[in-house]
């Protein structure tokens, strides 16, 4: 059952919305004032807040400024009630981060279809998102957006890039989100020495690019195409709108986006202080995990000892040494340059 925060200095309005709540199923928790009501709803955590605007002391936009100040709370579903005079200010409350408005006086249906739709898009923003097309147009369904994000890669410049070529450079200022329809991507970045080291993989389904677009600055690293891709390029601007729809969207969209920061923080950390053999196992492992998947057939890895050695982190005649280790001990095969994982349990086992 879920539970409703109701913050209304009004008893008798307070008293109806909790009577037709309460025959709807919810649990009902009151408040007769702004201090109150804050209180309660970092006590309680309430599915969602339903709040009048005009009370004495704190009023409802001082209780959705205090609310969405904390971590705990910010993420609540939030409706102000509002009497029609107060109209005027409904922008402004959206703009603090409100997800709705009710104008009083309201018919029982109004609310309750109100509440409905609040819960079934937190559901949304509260679920494990993949961070690819499907995990996106989730998100853009809970904003009440008829665009999928499908619909707006097929209306973006899709563009094809040949194996090896440049898609942007570190330095460069983003205009796109890219989003791999076809192919594999890697990002890099190029030490002053002009040594690369690889700082992401990118597979089919897989966005990139992004995290300048979250910034608002030029691209830290330079992506390439390890295969020939085919990209949609989703321009700035539709990128943005998602962003800037609803703060809990925006929150969740960054979250979702960003997920992999921890995964290359320990990529790094293993690039420091990992053993050769480590380094080389781990390269192999990110490799067969992120571009073979379920697949039955073996997976071979089709690039240049170079561009191995830069995921890898380590120099090339190194990493030639070690799969030679690695062969002798059936770990991997290399038929005709191509190197074939052949127990990736193993190699696993060799990074922990």
């Amino acid at each position: 059952m879920k539970t409703i925060l109701v913050i209304e200095d009004n008893e008798d309005i307070r008293e109806n919305v909790t009577e037709i709540l309460t025959l709807s199923d919810y649990n009902v928790i009151s408040a007769a004032n702004g201090k109150e009501g804050i209180e309660t709803a970092q006590k309680q955590k309430p599915d969602l807040i339903i709040c009048d605007i005009m009370m004495p002391g704190v009023d409802g936009y001082g209780v959705l400024h205090v609310l969405h100040k904390d971590p705990e709370t910010q993420n609540i579903p939030f409706i102000f009630l509002t009497s029609k005079s107060e109209r005027s200010d409904f922008r402004s409350a959206m703009e603090m981060g409100a997800d709705d408005y009710i104008t009083k006086p309201f018919a029982g249906n109004e609310l309750l279809n109100a509440i409905e739709s609040r819960l079934k898009k937190n559901e949304v923003i509260k679920k494990k998102l993949s961070a690819d097309m499907q995990g996106l147009n989730e998100l853009r369904a809970a904003m009440g957006s008829s665009k999928t994000l499908e619909e707006l890669t097929e209306e973006s410049t899709l563009n094809d890039y040949k194996k090896r070529q440049v898609i942007y450079k570190e330095g460069n200022h983003p205009h796109y989100l890219f989003y791999i329809a076809k192919g594999k991507v890697k990002t890099y970045k190029t030490h002053e020495d002009g040594k690369d080291l690889v700082i992401d993989l990118y597979n089919e389904g897989d966005f990139f690019g992004y995290t300048a677009l979250l910034e608002n600055s030029v691209y830290h690293e330079t992506a390439e195409a390890i295969e020939e891709t085919e990209l949609a390029l989703v321009p700035r601007k539709d990128f943005e709108t998602l962003l800037n729809s609803n703060p809990s969207i925006s929150r969740k969209m960054i979250s979702l986006l960003s997920k992999n920061v921890v995964a290359k923080e320990e990529q790094l950390v293993g690039i420091a202080y990992n053993t050769l053999r480590k380094k080389v196992a781990e390269a192999l492992v990110a490799m067969y995990r992120k571009y073979h998947g379920d697949k039955k057939e073996p997976y071979l890895i089709d690039i240049s000892r170079e561009e191995l050695a830069t995921v890898a982190g380590t120099a090339t005649e190194s990493l030639i040494r070690t799969l030679s280790d690695f062969k002798s001990e059936n770990l991997i095969d290399i038929k005709t340059g191509k190197i074939i994982i052949s127990d990736e349990k193993k190699l696993a086992n060799l990074i922990r």
